[in-house]
């Protein structure tokens, strides 16, 4: 029951909020789970960092960085089922 074709700030909504799902469930489980293989894999994460980048245009000079992402196996699947339960409600 499609209503036509999604506009991006949907997508930007459910990669927010699915990311800040899994990024909740993966703090969880890195503190509640004892030392284990599980705790490894579904804590283990990809640390992607870009910076410092200097930028100066003679009026204004920035420099911005470093800036890095976490992404977590748990934030992964925090998106696949955002993205689900926002196309069955939508």
């Amino acid at each position: 029951m499609s209503i036509g074709p999604r506009k991006p700030v949907f997508y930007m909504g459910v990669l927010g909020i699915g990311f800040a799902v899994g990024g909740f469930l993966s703090a969880l489980l890195e503190r509640f789970l004892p030392q284990s293989s599980a705790k490894t894999f579904f804590t283990w994460t990809v640390a992607p960092s870009v910076g410092p980048v200097h930028l100066d245009l003679l009026v204004v000079n920035m420099t911005l960085g470093p800036i890095g992402v976490r992404v977590s196996l748990l934030a992964i699947i925090g998106v696949l089922l955002a993205y689900l339960v926002a196309r069955s409600l939508f």
